[in-house]
């Protein structure tokens, strides 16, 4: 049993990456979206509040995928975040802009003050996105790290195509799965508008994130990888489908599956290896030689059968009290508070 605990959390650590990405998508979309799309501020009010009760809870599945990696694969944590010190800290700063953003864009009843606010949630949102798209995309990709695990070469020694491709990735799709998520949000103009980014986009949008995952499958992958790619391009076309026939939920639903398929078969098909190294073969991080004690993995898999059931139902709780669609009209108009 102690054998099969590095597979199980790695199993749990993509599992993670993906819940972020299907989660947190979404919302960095909307914050980019709010500068890309749409222009008055009765609409990025709109925006907002489609993510507002939410946001804070999607981003712990990034502190819990990265805390995870820590505790269960302690080497593969210090040469992929040391690596990658930069885009990382990227990535932090983009997430505090935009936490920032949200709870001062409304403070003051100024188009200037708000449009500089709204240009911070959209550059957050694109950091953070390209962060972490880049981040994904090495540790599958490989990075220029030793036999101790430590990066050769200087701070951009990480920067090359692999990195740009997963950065537009991730990019990419959040654009659109937010779309497709306003659409199932929303009402009215906003609703019509991200139905168009949908039906116009998604083909175009999903295209690097194949891409990505059919280089990692030319690396090492096996017929099942394959077969998820095929069952995630079917999703996506079903989700185009549903778009153009007005139907929100199975667009949103499909979409979301394309993405859990493909960033499946990435990592099955990077599987047993968590970091590979451009140096050497030799070098590369695996399950097993990256992993902690079984010791700690056996409690670590204790505490999540009883904790991550709980994180779920309060999460699913949280959207199904927020659940009704929002429209221009439920957004009272902008007005100056007299402080007491």
């Amino acid at each position: 049993m102690s054998e099969a605990l590095p597979t199980l959390w790695f199993v749990l650590i993509a599992v993670l990456w993906a819940g972020y990405l299907f989660l947190e998508g979404f919302d960095l979309g909307v914050g980019m979206l709010m500068k890309l799309v749409y222009r008055t501020d009765s609409q990025r009010r709109v925006l907002l509040n489609t993510v507002g009760p939410v946001w804070d809870g999607n981003e712990v599945w990034l502190i819990t995928a990265i805390g995870a990696t820590f505790a269960a694969f302690p080497a593969w944590y210090a040469s992929l975040l040391s690596s990658l010190y930069l885009p990382f800290t990227a990535v932090l700063l983009g997430l505090i802009f935009r936490a920032v953003a949200f709870e001062w864009r409304g403070k003051v009843d100024s188009p200037a003050w708000r449009n500089r606010w709204d240009w911070a949630i959209a550059l957050g949102s694109l950091t953070a996105a390209a962060g972490i798209g880049a981040a994904l995309a090495l540790t599958t990709t490989g990075l220029p790290i030793n036999a101790n695990g430590d990066r050769e070469g200087g701070p951009f020694a990480w920067f090359n195509g692999y990195a740009l491709l997963g950065a537009a990735a991730v990019v990419l799709f959040c654009l659109v799965h937010a779309a497709a998520f306003l659409a199932l949000k929303t009402e009215g103009g906003v609703r019509g508008t991200a139905l168009r980014v949908v039906r116009r986009f998604l083909p175009f949008a999903l295209l690097p994130m194949l891409a990505w995952a059919l280089t990692v499958q030319v690396q090492g992958g096996t017929m099942l990888t394959a077969l998820a790619l095929v069952l995630a391009a079917g999703c996506a076309a079903a989700s185009w489908r549903s778009a153009r026939g007005n139907r929100d939920g199975r667009a949103f639903a499909a979409l979301g599956a394309a993405m859990v398929l493909m960033v499946g078969s990435i990592f099955a098909a990077a599987f047993p290896v968590v970091l590979p190294s451009t140096l050497d073969p030799l070098f590369d991080l695996t399950v097993d030689s990256a992993s902690s004690s079984p010791y700690t993995l056996g409690l670590m898999s204790i505490v999540a059968a009883f904790g991550l059931p709980l994180i779920l139902a309060y999460q699913g709780w949280t959207y199904w009290v927020f659940r009704r669609r929002i429209s221009e009209r439920s957004i009272p108009a902008a007005h100056a508070v007299t402080p007491l």
